[in-house]
């Protein structure tokens, strides 16, 4: 990893008020987006030349997103983009579950804005038209952090976002993308036009049901891809 050009794009990001935060922004928007996968070891010179930031700076940046539990720091080797067990994906799901349900949940009869959620459904119809199933993915996600953020709140938003990324990294060493995340493109639709509907417990019950299969196919494809693969898990 001794150059980094698309990372060094990044550096404009940073401005002039440098911080580890901004930093850790950047880095985890890259391992959301799969530039650096799971089991990856993360360069402290690579990186902190291509963003142009001190080596105290990054190392707090790797600290926050190790507490995010999205890098680990492995004695004597370094610090490495984290590989989910099974039992991580469980774990996930059942954070979803409590979250976005309770959000749908505690929707009332006022109109919410819903051109967000909207916005999601249409982009991923689009990628899946361009056969960008990387690019369905992330519309996915972005339709279930724009359904956490009806709830209005700062702190279940950080949550999810952190949830979210975490999710993408057993997303990221799956084979077959397309399996993984076409079906859900109708589903997500379908969820759309009952909350546009205002039938708020219709949507939590399709919602968690939703999140049940999702979770199931993921496990399965995943734990299969872990026994094949036998990877070291941080």
């Amino acid at each position: 990893m001794a150059e980094l050009p698309e990372l060094a794009d990044d550096r404009a990001l940073l401005g002039r008020t440098s911080t580890a935060e901004r930093v850790a922004d950047i880095l985890r928007t890259r391992i959301a987006e799969g530039y650096f996968p799971p089991g990856t070891r993360l360069s402290e010179d690579s990186i902190g030349g291509a963003l142009g930031v001190s080596r105290n700076t990054l190392r707090e940046a790797f600290r926050l997103l190790t507490h995010e539990r999205l890098l680990t720091h492995r004695l004597n080797r370094g610090v490495f983009v984290r590989v989910l067990t099974v039992e991580d994906v469980e774990d996930i799901y059942r954070t979803r579950r409590l979250v976005e349900c309770a959000v749908v949940r505690g929707l009332d009869a006022r109109p919410y804005a819903l051109d967000a959620v909207a916005g999601a459904v249409t982009a991923g119809r689009k990628a899946s038209r361009a056969d960008n199933w990387k690019g369905v993915s992330t519309a996915n996600i972005h339709f279930h952090r724009e359904l956490v953020a009806l709830a209005g709140s700062e702190r279940t938003d950080e949550l999810m976002r952190s949830v979210l990324a975490e999710l993408r990294l057993a997303f990221h060493v799956v084979d077959d993308p397309q399996h993984l995340h076409e079906p859900y493109l109708t589903r997500n639709a379908q969820l759309l036009g009952t909350l546009e509907a205002g039938r708020h417990d219709e949507a939590e019950a399709q919602l968690a049901g939703y999140l049940d299969d999702s979770r199931r196919q993921l496990v399965e494809v995943y734990g299969s891809r872990v026994a094949a693969n036998d990877p070291q898990t941080g």
